[in-house]
């Protein structure tokens, strides 16, 4: 039996969201069938929608599966984070509730084409999959294809379908392309600041690990060139998170360097389809001529992140070395990869992307004109044009602990650029993706007055010495 309470804040599909998912990962089985929406709406009282949008967020997360004219059963627990006991709630704080929220990384929830999502995934299910194999190992054909296409005309990549992975999340590519390297390729070096979790994946493969100091164009390819590493993760394109672009001298004197020392680069291209000041950077994999290259990317900022699902492109060369590593099958539901062919296949995605680009640019520059408004001189923008968030830095030196725990008693949630590169180098990440248009301004408003709150306090107590 659910509770559902209908005077809460959070809406009826996410409670009954989250009980159902409570129940699936700790009382049922593989194989076991979910009551039908119409029962669930009626013993409920609640509308179908309700009921349709719940179920719809488990199916895109891999809990569950539609059987035509059968109903919802519990998905393989293979392809979900099977939680045995319930995560135990911190009960010595009541849970805050923020007035804003600047999470860097949140697309707005009424972006994600449900209903046509639904549709299609329906679709999937009727169009003759055969439910009793398991997948391509590199994923399905249909998709790959569709990808593959996709990465040709956008992002001017060299490849085909024969050369993409569909895979899961970030860390399940990252690891991937680790287990194909790791016996001849051991020592890996990163961009610094960078992304801590590409990090945290070659270090737990046992890699020798160098960073790579980052300037205004970059990665350091001197630097670069002075060690031994045999592997290197780079963000070309918006480095994360300082949000310096690569120039085109450099990325031919990167690939140079792979080629003279047998070494890989892996391209990250987080963010491209967002870029909101120009076109977008051409990919690093699309100026190689020697197979050095291995492209990562994904349909979390764009689409959803709860639908997991990333793709690599690799080099021919390490096709094959690949299929040694992972020749069973793919990690990816057959549904999902079938959805989103349809999706691509029929032009949904690109008309999709328009239509995220064009709001969240409208996001971006709203978002930049509060922040020179409320503050002023008193910060420094030092990443911005893309992506979904703004990267701001204060001009004097104020107390980035004392600014979060002060927004927070205000409830303003603020994220921080040290949290996620694990470096020294921090940024206060204003993201505009998860807000509202019409709150980016009282958001900032809100933001800005604890910001200059905490920057007098800080000229006071260097005036008078203390």
């Amino acid at each position: 039996m659910y509770v559902l309470d209908t005077q809460s804040k959070t809406p009826l599909h996410i409670q009954l969201y989250e009980a159902l998912k409570q129940t699936i990962t700790t009382e049922m089985e593989v194989g076991d069938k979910l009551p039908s929406i119409r029962k669930i709406s009626q013993e409920y009282a609640i509308s179908k929608n309700t009921v349709e949008s719940a179920y719809a967020q488990l199916y895109a997360e891999g809990y569950i599966e539609s059987r035509p004219k059968s109903g919802y059963y519990i998905c393989d627990a293979d392809f979900y984070p099977l939680q045995t006991e319930p995560v135990p709630q911190n009960t010595s704080q009541p849970s805050v509730a923020y007035r804003y929220n600047f999470y860097p990384v949140r697309l707005s929830q009424k972006l994600f084409p449900l209903k046509l999502y639904k549709r299609l995934f329906n679709r999937a299910v009727d169009e003759s999959l055969d439910m009793g194999v398991y997948t391509d190992p590199q994923g399905a054909e249909g998709l790959r294809h569709e990808i593959s296409r996709y990465l040709r005309e956008l992002r001017g990549v060299r490849c085909t379908a024969s050369d993409v992975i569909v895979t899961g999340a970030f860390i399940d590519a990252m690891g991937m392309v680790a287990d194909i390297l790791r016996t001849t390729h051991g020592h890996f070096a990163i961009e610094h600041p960078g992304y801590h979790i590409a990090r945290k994946v070659f270090v737990h493969h046992g890699f020798e690990i160098t960073p790579i100091r980052v300037d205004e164009n970059g990665l350091c390819i001197d630097e670069l060139i002075a060690s031994d590493a045999r592997v290197v993760y780079i963000t070309p394109s918006h480095q994360y998170p300082t949000g310096a672009a690569m120039p085109i001298a450099n990325r031919l004197r990167l690939l140079k360097w792979a080629q003279e020392n047998d070494a890989y680069i892996i391209e990250d291209d987080y963010d491209s389809e967002l870029t909101y000041r120009s076109r977008p950077i051409p990919s690093l994999q699309g100026l190689d001529d020697a197979g050095r290259v291995i492209y990562i990317g994904t349909f979390a900022k764009a689409l959803s992140p709860a639908l997991r699902i990333g793709y690599v492109v690799l080099p021919h060369g390490l096709v094959e070395r690949y299929k040694a590593f992972h020749g069973t099958f793919s990690r990816v539901g057959l549904m999902s990869q079938k959805t989103l062919e349809l999706f691509m296949r029929e032009g949904h995605w690109e008309r999709h992307l328009r239509r995220v680009r064009n709001l969240n640019r409208k996001k971006h520059d709203l978002m930049k004109q509060a922040l020179i408004t409320h503050l002023g001189d008193t910060m420094r923008i030092v990443s911005e044009g893309g992506g979904l968030s703004i990267n701001i830095r204060p001009a004097c030196n104020l107390d980035m602990e004392r600014l979060r725990q002060k927004a927070e008693e205000a409830g303003v949630k603020l994220y921080f650029a040290k949290a996620y590169s694990g470096g020294e180098w921090d940024a206060v990440r204003m993201g505009f993706g998860g807000l509202e248009l019409e709150e980016i301004e009282p958001a900032v408003e809100a933001f800005a007055e604890v910001w200059h709150g905490i920057e007098a306090s800080t000229r006071s107590t260097s005036q008078f010495g203390v």
